[in-house]
């Protein structure tokens, strides 16, 4: 319990250096990661369930080889594909927009040191120092963000196209089998 007031007032430390636009940042790294959480729990828990229900639904039809049933099933994989990549977009949109803010930060740091310059001079090489390190937190925090957020972005995706392969793969078998069954 000590251990995490520690961390938490470290990171609530840290914000406080990187100024107002580090917490544009932790808000958005909040959002990002709710997003990137409520995904993997879609594919892990929720996905499992719905694909067993779409291939049951489309074995209970007793027309699966005509145009009209290929047609349907175009549409089912098509609402799957909806599914599974749903939110990413917006992810995407977080982990771009993350680096960006980092930036924003950056620079309204450095226009506050070059601001102290102009008014007491530059011999206080320490303080400019100060400033220039504090301005450069935002940009460290909208990067690491941005980092953790690729490595998620990229593997929901592939898992969504896997996913969608697969039960575009089981609803084709079964339609393999009925025009076999046929002939």
């Amino acid at each position: 319990m000590n251990t995490l007031f520690v961390v938490s007032n470290a990171v609530l430390d840290l914000i406080d250096q990187g100024g107002p636009v580090l917490w544009v940042i932790f808000a958005t790294c909040l959002l990002l990661w709710l997003l990137i959480l409520e995904r993997l729990w879609f594919v892990r828990i929720t996905w499992p369930s719905r694909a067993a229900r779409w291939v049951e639904q489309w074995n209970s039809r007793e027309d699966r080889i005509s145009w009209r049933a290929k047609k349907i099933r175009e549409a089912i994989i098509s609402e799957v594909r909806l599914e599974l990549h749903a939110m990413l977009p917006f992810i995407q949109l977080l982990v771009a927009l993350c680096p960006l803010l980092g930036l924003l930060g950056t620079v309204l740091g450095m226009i506050g040191v070059f601001e102290v310059i102009a008014i007491s001079g530059n011999d206080d090489a320490q303080a400019m120092a100060r400033g220039i390190y504090r301005a450069t937190i935002p940009t460290m925090a909208g990067l690491v963000v941005a980092l953790t957020g690729i490595y998620f972005t990229v593997r929901l995706r592939r898992v969504a196209d896997r996913e969608t392969s697969r039960l575009q793969d089981r609803l084709t078998s079964q339609e393999m089998a009925a025009t076999g069954a046929l002939l």
